[in-house]
């Protein structure tokens, strides 16, 4: 394991989902409001009794924010976010063999869509990543739960590469679990994204998936695999 950066997590217990974006949580027998920033339903997570980590943030409608929740001995990490900036610090460090360059541009727009990265190294490529917060067994998936926008995007990357010799697309998977060995789509949540993924990859868009999570012992991002093998053709 490679510590990434730390983050102060306070304990909390996990009350139940509000909306997409808000949980009640309890902090030393009191209960308060966390917002959420991870759009999947992270069904096995969000539930009653769990223990998490947030962190607080300015006075607002929720005055505090769930970055990751207990998996086994360690944690997994939620706050998509975090997990940017841990992708970011395994850049920085060289810790990505598929991928040695650290002059990007974020936020890049390709058609009516914004892809997360745009690198430089020297040949143009775009990046998008893709939080893939759901452990079945040994296995990270994506999505967990039908995703429009992950359809879209990849759908652009497909139409990118299929035009055009100038750039290259990758796909990255943050499997943001512990205790994984692989990642696979999730034909069963969204069957669409599993059909384009094979096709992306069968036309030259690059899969890729990193491993990390959260460890409570000493409020550390820890980068397990920065190459974790993905198994797109396996149902």
């Amino acid at each position: 394991m490679k510590r990434l950066f730390e983050i102060p997590g306070i304990e909390c217990e996990i009350l139940q989902r509000i909306n997409r974006f808000v949980v009640e949580i309890k902090i030393d027998a009191k209960t308060e409001r966390a917002h959420v920033n991870n759009t999947g339903r992270l069904a096995e997570y969000l539930i009653e009794g769990n223990k998490a980590y947030c962190i607080q943030t300015r006075p607002r409608k929720t005055n505090y924010r769930v970055f990751a929740v207990e998996d086994r001995v360690y944690a997994a990490l939620i706050d998509t976010q975090f997990q940017m900036r841990a992708f970011e610090k395994c850049l920085e460090l060289g810790l990505i063999p598929w991928l040695n360059c650290v002059d990007f541009k974020r936020n890049q727009k390709l058609d009516d869509s914004l892809i997360d990265y745009l690198f430089f190294c020297p040949e143009p490529i775009y990046l998008e990543v893709k939080s893939a917060a759901l452990r079945v067994g040994d296995l990270s998936l994506y999505p967990d739960c039908p995703s429009l926008r992950g359809r879209k995007h990849i759908s652009k990357l497909i139409k990118l590469i299929k035009i055009s010799k100038e750039y290259k697309a990758y796909i990255l998977f943050i499997a943001a679990v512990p205790g994984v060995k692989a990642f696979k789509p999730n034909w069963e949540a969204d069957p669409v994204i599993g059909n384009l993924l094979r096709r992306a990859r069968k036309i030259g868009v690059r899969i890729k998936a990193i491993n990390l999570f959260y460890r409570p012992s000493d409020n550390s991002v820890v980068l397990v695999n920065p190459d974790l093998p993905v198994f797109v053709d396996f149902e």
